[in-house]
């Protein structure tokens, strides 16, 4: 709940619209842009998710969108009122500012251009921007880089909740994909406007299992779970949804796909398929 008309007022319109549409008990399909949108300019982008009926997409920096901290004001507008009269929800931004840094100026040009990030999500309508720990450092204390990355995502949540918009902090990294190392970042950081972005890596299962690690950040999770090609049995999607499920998950599962497909809008509307399979199966067991 928002403690004040400003805060609800702070929200962006597409996050607005949003939450007066989702059902309470709805897990939906959306995209990463990380290789199946990289190359698609927004119209492109937006017509391709709704030819293959993805309802969000987020959108991943650094890609043909152009969705970037240089835009002016009006082109901001521009790009909100796109999507809203797409019918395609912009869920979040997919930067890639991590806190990991042992250089002190490298930190704070970090936070700072991640600040950027927040402003811009809120200006063309998401719900929020996704970051990373991206690595535990050699030669530095393990304690003393989680301190740190948490104290860093505190500061980014508080300002982030003046513009309606969540830190999804991603699993991921080198021995930050660890969950139990998520844990202990998310335990610093303190702060409700800080998630957690499951990524289905395959350290989640480690033992003792995926119900475990799964378990040991569910309370941490916030508006977006990231998988992979739903076929791909490397990983046990049928037990994640089922775990999605029990624990009454509502927010985005977002396909953040590896292959090269001849036809990437085919293939999209392949995964969702898969996805609304697995959610009804899950929803019977």
């Amino acid at each position: 709940m928002y403690s004040s008309r400003r805060q609800f007022l702070s929200r962006p319109l597409g996050s607005l619209l949003e939450s007066a549409t989702q059902k309470e008990d709805d897990m939906r399909f959306g995209l990463v842009t990380y290789l199946w949108g990289r190359d698609w300019n927004l119209p492109t982008l937006i017509r391709n998710c709704q030819d293959a009926g993805v309802k969000g997409v987020e959108l991943r920096t650094e890609h043909a969108h152009g969705v970037e901290t240089h835009l002016s004001a009006s082109d901001r507008v521009a790009v909100q009122r796109q999507f809203m009269d797409s019918g395609v929800i912009l869920v979040g931004l997919g930067t890639n500012w991590s806190f990991h840094y042992t250089d002190a100026a490298r930190l704070a040009h970090a936070i700072s251009q991640a600040k950027a990030s927040i402003i811009l999500a809120h200006d063309v309508g998401a719900s929020g921007i996704k970051v990373k720990p991206d690595a535990l450092p050699d030669g530095i204390s393990e304690k003393q880089t989680i301190a740190q990355i948490g104290r860093a995502l505190r500061t980014l949540g508080q300002f982030g909740q003046g513009y309606g918009q969540e830190i999804r902090l991603e699993v991921h990294g080198r021995r930050t994909d660890q969950l139990p190392v998520i844990r202990q970042i998310m335990e610093v950081a303190d702060h409700p406007n800080v998630r957690v972005c499951w990524n289905c890596n395959t350290t989640d299962l480690k033992e003792p299992g995926l119900a475990h690690n799964f378990e040991l950040v569910r309370k941490y999770f916030g508006q977006t779970v990231h998988v992979r090609e739903l076929d791909d049995n490397a990983y046990p999607y049928r037990q994640l949804f089922e775990l999605l499920v029990i624990s009454e998950y509502t927010g985005w599962v977002l396909l953040e796909a590896r292959t090269e497909p001849a036809d990437r809008t085919s293939a999209l509307r392949h995964q969702r398929s898969l996805f609304e399979a697995l959610v009804q199966l899950s929803k019977k067991d």
